[in-house]
């Protein structure tokens, strides 16, 4: 932290990336907007994670981790720890001169609530004409649901992801893995990249506006097309049929994608099927679809003969195909280390511990490397002081 100002922390180190020298006000709790704020401090921002006295409820989630939580040391690298009673006028007043000097604001209040808190986007945009101003909310900013609380699951439920995720007359299924937080998360970081970037040429700070809905139907846009006169019956364009998916080999699991003609005939032939890949009946995706009950059957039993990860070998660059393994595999997974997608980080508490670094590369602006999550409150006072000078 520079002595004239309270954002930038003295852990970061390393080259500067895009968004450095951009300073950001993280009010968010759980996924969504916490990760975006991450994304955003990942390409160089310096980020300050406002939390109440309680904490982001998010480190109070179950985690085998004795002195942390590992979900909320996940979503929130990088960021300087301040803790906020926005309820009490002089931790507003910290905020408002926090605001007075920053870029960005992201927080994930519901409709109402920042305006009862004195944060609104008016009040601040006001004080400060050039801030991004974000909110994350559930279900958007008009509307009867407007003033509902949304949340990853809920979301995937109302928006039909849990009944494609089930089996056909099977019951829904939840997508673990807070997927649509995470596409929210994405949308918030590039939400205010454009945003900061239309800035420098207005001049003018905007209000920024992602919703949990608008998230999880973005991420159905390839099913989201209904012409006129056609039967509302989607979901039947996006299934592949039973060649493309998991299946069972001598040991674990194997996903196949074998659409492109290509890779089908590469497929026949390296599973010793190769009278199927002459086989007109066949030779389409559509077709294959139609006749799954009938080449499925066959595929399997050939898989049976190696296991999952010989399997993943002897295709090689000629079948897409993938082991099903657990995430832990992943931290020494040869291309992962060759990325350099995980990297080691010091904890004051954990010691050192594995996670995501950087996932977007810049050529010329590779961005500092990451740090800890922090700590409940834990650069409060600093920032207190460096807000008064």
């Amino acid at each position: 932290m520079t002595a004239s100002s309270p954002f930038g922390s003295a852990r970061r180190s390393g080259p500067a990336g895009p968004l450095s020298g951009v300073r950001v006000l993280d009010l968010s709790a759980y996924i969504a907007g916490p990760y975006g704020c991450t994304l955003l401090a990942d390409q160089g921002a310096d980020v300050i994670k406002i939390e109440p006295p309680g904490g982001d409820n998010l480190r109070q989630y179950p985690s085998t981790l004795q002195s942390e939580n590992r979900a909320f040391l996940g979503v929130n690298r990088s960021k300087q720890g301040v803790v906020l009673d926005l309820k009490s006028p002089e931790s507003l007043e910290v905020l408002l001169r926090l605001a007075a000097v920053a870029d960005v604001l992201v927080h994930n209040f519901r409709p109402g609530v920042p305006e009862r808190l004195g944060v609104d986007y008016e009040r601040l945009s006001r004080l400060n004409p050039r801030l991004i101003y974000c909110a994350v909310t559930g279900y958007g900013e008009t509307g009867p649901l407007k003033d509902k609380a949304g949340y990853d699951q809920v979301l995937q439920a109302m928006s039909g992801m849990c009944v494609l995720q089930g089996k056909p007359d099977g019951a829904p299924e939840i997508v673990h893995g807070s997927m649509v937080d995470y596409y929210a998360a994405a949308l918030v970081a590039a939400g205010v990249a454009s945003a900061l970037f239309e800035r420098e040429r207005s001049g003018q700070g905007q209000f920024v506006g992602v919703s949990l809905l608008r998230s999880a139907l973005t991420m159905q846009s390839a099913r989201m097309i209904w012409a006129e006169g056609e039967a509302l019956d989607i979901w039947r364009d996006m299934r592949s049929g039973g060649i493309t998916g998991l299946h069972p080999t001598r040991e674990g699991y194997l996903y196949l994608s074998a659409n492109t003609p290509h890779f089908w005939k590469a497929l026949c032939e390296k599973t010793g099927l190769t009278g199927l890949a002459n086989d007109p009946r066949y030779d389409t995706v559509r077709k294959r679809a139609q006749h799954a009950t009938e080449i499925v059957p066959k595929l399997r039993a050939a898989l049976l003969a190696r296991t999952a990860m010989e399997w993943e070998q002897w295709f090689g660059d000629e079948v897409p195909c993938a082991t099903a393994r657990r995430i832990e595999d992943m931290f020494d997974h040869p291309q992962v280390l060759a990325e350099e997608i995980v990297t080691a980080i010091e904890h004051p508490t954990l010691g050192s511990y594995r996670g995501v670094a950087r996932p977007i590369k810049f050529g010329r602006t590779p961005g500092p490397a990451p740090f800890a999550a922090p700590a409940l409150g834990q650069d409060t006072q600093d920032v207190i002081s460096a807000t008064r000078r």
